[in-house]
């Protein structure tokens, strides 16, 4: 029997989220073929074993005095438990599962430490988690490809922290976002995830707040173009190298303005549609589309696609590499109505680490 360390909460805004995904995997993982090993990561960087899901669900395992560290020993291929009394034991990690969301697990760090390593994991590797991390590198990345596919993203200028600290330069951001993008517009921060430190901003005068909100987020920001259309999202799994299925679409139904984290995980309005009324060749470009995104990412194991649809364009808007696997987390039920149940969904998923290009 093999074990598999399950990686979650994290340091970033999606800890939470985190928290609630990991419960949704360890209750699929076949333990006649793998011995969980919960780890769990505090906001502030603290790696605490975990032993039971009651201190998950009540968040007490946060408080436990005890550590782990995940060796970076490619022989030992080991975590560390640290007990309070001092002592110390080694496991084998066999297979590691980060299900984190955000910094520090889904931007390529977490899976730089793996592959150092040389244990396998799940998910998108080092380059493919970075750069569909920062919002800005992954509009770069698939240009190209989007052009080819008929399908376009939204028109946007992006600033540095440096950059936007000079009034000459911040005096001609806000020019250039009137005149060439339109109010309103979307302000983001380019490393961040579920919307994070996002706002959607009306006029010139509300966009220095909403930039400097989106700073304390990252250090680079987005101002991009208001997309008015439905948001449409494509999951899609790799468990051999170049090859790539791809769900059918689904439908996000927003109570809020948009879709950002309050909207997602707090509000009971927001929907989920498995089945939207879409065209037939809509839903059919964008499944193409959200296939060649992912490999010009290059991308492996998961990652969920999202654009937006206008009634007469489709218009990418992000990519996931770790997306939630919470009860109302559309990447599993995606796939759960292309007949993969959460339990052979996640035994794919564990099987494609075995499967990693190197």
């Amino acid at each position: 029997m093999k074990n598999i360390v399950l990686l979650f909460g994290g340091q970033s805004t999606e800890h939470e989220v985190s928290c609630r995904s990991v419960l949704t995997v360890l209750k699929a993982v076949n333990r006649e073929k793998y011995r969980p090993i919960l780890l769990g990561i505090t906001k502030a960087g603290e790696w605490i074993p975990v032993e039971n899901t009651e201190k998950i669900e009540d968040g007490s395992w946060r408080e436990d005095k005890r550590r782990a560290m995940l060796l970076p020993d490619a022989g030992l291929k080991s975590l560390v438990l640290f007990e309070e009394d001092g002592s110390c034991r080694m496991e084998k990690a066999d297979i590691v599962f980060p299900v984190l969301h955000g910094k520090g697990g889904e931007d390529g760090t977490v899976q730089g430490l793996l592959e150092l390593a040389e244990i396998p994991y799940v998910g998108c590797g080092v380059l493919s988690s970075a750069i569909s991390m920062d919002k800005i590198s992954t509009k770069l990345a698939v240009e190209k490809v989007l052009e080819r596919q008929g399908v376009r993203q939204a028109k946007y200028i992006a600033l540095s922290h440096s950059e936007w600290k000079k009034e000459k330069r911040r005096v001609e951001i806000c020019r250039e976002a009137e005149e060439e993008l339109h109010f309103p517009v979307f302000v983001k921060p380019s490393n961040a995830g579920s919307s994070c430190g996002v706002s959607k901003v009306e006029n010139q005068e509300a966009l220095p707040l909403a930039v400097e909100k989106a700073l304390q987020v990252d250090r680079r920001v987005l101002i991009e173009e208001f997309i008015k259309g439905r948001e449409l999202e494509c999951a899609v799994f790799s468990g051999v190298p170049g090859e790539v299925v791809a769900s059918s679409v689904g439908e996000i139904k927003a109570a809020a303005e948009f879709y950002d984290y309050d909207a997602k995980y707090n509000n009971p309005d927001s929907k989920t549609e498995l089945n939207p009324d879409l065209p037939s060749d809509v839903e059919e470009k964008i499944r193409k589309a959200a296939k060649s995104i992912f490999l010009a990412v290059d991308g492996f194991s998961l990652s969920r696609v999202d654009f937006f649809f206008t009634g007469e364009e489709i218009v990418f808007n992000e990519i996931n590499t770790l997306p939630g696997f919470t009860s109302i987390s559309m990447y599993p039920m995606l796939f759960e109505k292309a007949g993969w149940n959460i339990e052979e969904l996640v035994e794919k998923l564990i099987a494609s680490a075995e499967n990693r290009p190197s």
